[in-house]
């Protein structure tokens, strides 16, 4: 009896020792738990025989090692029965949920230029990296975490933890490292280090560079969350600014695998106060619960199994696949998606559609748009100033003048942004370029236009309508080619400017006239219109509706 205590009692330290360590999930769909038993009687075993001093091994080591192989058995078969394509192709198929065909316009509402995301995660590291550097002290015991993109107060923010940079400078700053960093979407400038949050510190205690009781996996597995999976450990911060690790939770739904998220958790980085949360019940600050490695994954296995595992492997007729490459976009409602287009087998440069993914909900729906896949998109960006060996980030996918629209900024070799380039979805030739989002908007335009796109006023949230009187108007011929310039009352801090292609009214207005001029929303100093209407030229209704429609 004494031998049989010493032996499960060393043993139970031992594997108390390696979950301490390892944190295995304690659920039947997962064989990390079983795993742990199988070390648990093959130590037991090992240990009998060690205190045995007969020749031949005891009966309780022959049955703690024919335990250990049972299991070893099980772990090995069962997953694959019960988790097999093979077997189950048509559960993996669902795994994503109803996927429904919608209308782009309808669901997707356009966005106004001034929400155009520019920076992306690599940029938003090399702006924080330079927001750290401006403090010594700072940066040479933290480094910057991983960064994720969150919608903060209705606008769009990379944010990133400070972490500690290795043991030695855990040991050394135990009461956490020192805040956190903001940097704008949209406007590179906007790089903000967060220490305090009402004159009080921010110090972020847990987390995964931390070490034994603080780091955040270990922590939240010691509070309780030993038989759920736990996956994409993700600092977002709530409307106050206080920052929390949020983190989705799992389970297999087919066998060992199709992994599906649950719920969340979310836990303060100062106080470690751990929440849980089912997805309904999750706070409405928290924009991510399906993680993208899921999402994508279940997309794929969507398109994959479409008629079954044979026809995968064999014919592959339907059978769909994900583009390269998924972003994260958001909708005029504040919500937030995962993209990605959608191909056929062996596809190049081409597109079907493409799919929004509810990151709370996995709602999901299919656009049947044919176009360019984003691959395409950015190699056609480059090619445009290929003599500048400009490199285009992975584009985000918008609703621009009532048409999808891939937005990629070109980056030079230092990784600074030095220009926009607005992309078709339909016709990756169709693009406009510039130096700002406004001038790539307005050669964008002009591409669509130039090809017969009729872009309708409902459609373009981007520009603005105004009604006045014409107090100045005068022409200036550059380069063969005369540019009228006036002042509207009604706007009297905007220059005007324009040629004859817009409207052949222009050449004909002087001061005085009424007229109704579109621009692009937003701009200062010299404008470029985009529509112009003279409304005290004697034009008829009917006259007047042939013109506009032929613009």
């Amino acid at each position: 009896m004494k031998r049989f205590i010493q032996t499960y009692g060393i043993a139970a330290i031992l594997v108390a020792i390696y979950a301490f360590i390892k944190l295995p999930v304690l659920r039947l769909d997962f064989t990390s738990g079983f795993s742990t038993l199988i070390i648990f009687f093959v130590i037991a075993g090992v240990l009998d025989m060690m205190l045995d001093r007969n020749e031949r091994t005891s009966k309780i080591a022959k049955y703690n090692f024919s335990i250990s192989i049972v299991l070893i058995i099980f772990v090995v078969a069962v997953p694959f029965i019960t988790s097999t394509p093979l077997i189950h192709s048509k559960a993996y198929k669902n795994l994503i949920g109803k996927v429904e065909e919608s209308e782009f316009t309808k669901d997707v509402s356009p966005v106004s230029v001034n929400d155009i995301r520019l920076v992306d995660e690599a940029m938003a590291m090399k702006l924080g990296d330079k927001k750290l550097g401006e403090i010594p002290a700072l940066g040479s015991v933290s480094k910057l975490g991983k960064f994720h993109i969150q919608n903060v107060k209705g606008e769009l923010y990379w944010v990133a933890p400070l972490v500690h940079r290795d043991i030695i400078k855990w040991i050394t700053s135990l009461e956490g490292s020192n805040g956190y960093v903001m940097v704008s979407a949209s406007n590179p400038q906007d790089v903000r280090l967060v220490q305090e949050i009402d004159k009080k510190p921010v110090k972020i205690v847990y987390q995964p560079e931390a070490f034994f009781l603080q780091d955040l996996h270990r922590h939240m597995y010691l509070k309780g969350l030993i038989n759920v999976g736990m996956t994409d450990f993700n600092l977002e911060i709530n409307d106050e600014g206080r920052p929390y690790w949020v983190v989705s939770l799992y389970e297999h739904k087919i066998g060992y695998s199709g992994a599906n998220a649950t719920g969340v958790a979310t836990v303060d980085a100062q106080t470690g106060e751990v929440k849980k949360y089912s997805i309904k019940e999750a706070p409405k600050w928290i924009d991510r619960i399906q993680p993208e490695e899921f999402v994508t994954s279940q997309i794929n296995d969507w398109g994959l199994y479409v008629k079954g595992f044979l026809n995968s492997i064999i014919s592959e007729e339907g059978v769909l696949v994900a583009t390269e490459g998924t972003s994260l976009v958001y909708g005029a409602d504040g919500k937030s998606y995962w993209y990605t287009g959608i191909t056929s087998s062996g596809g190049d440069e081409s597109t079907i559609g493409f799919i929004l993914v509810d990151t709370r909900t996995k709602e999901a729906k299919l656009y049947k748009q044919p176009g360019a896949t984003e691959t395409a998109a950015m190699t056609s960006a480059e090619g445009k100033v290929q003599e500048k060996n400009y490199e285009a980030t992975f584009p985000v996918m918008y609703n621009l003048l009532g048409k999808p629209t891939y937005v990629s900024s070109l980056k030079d070799k230092a990784g600074l942004v030095k220009m926009v380039a607005f992309i078709s979805v339909e016709d990756f030739s169709l693009l406009g370029l510039g130096e700002t989002k406004e001038e790539a908007l307005s050669n964008y335009r002009e591409a669509l236009n130039s090809k017969g796109n009729n872009i309708q006023i409902e459609n373009d949230t981007t520009r603005e309508d105004i009604e006045g009187v014409i107090t100045r108007i005068s022409p200036d011929v550059k380069g063969g080619n005369t540019l009228y310039y006036m002042t509207i009352d009604s706007k009297s801090d905007i220059i005007f400017n324009s040629t004859s292609k817009v409207s052949t009214e222009i050449p004909l207005s002087q001061v005085g006239d009424k007229v109704k001029v579109s621009y692009q929303k937003g701009e200062k100093g010299l404008v470029d219109i985009i529509k112009f209407d003279n409304l005290s030229i004697g034009v008829s209704n009917t006259d007047k509706k042939t013109k506009t429609t032929n613009q």
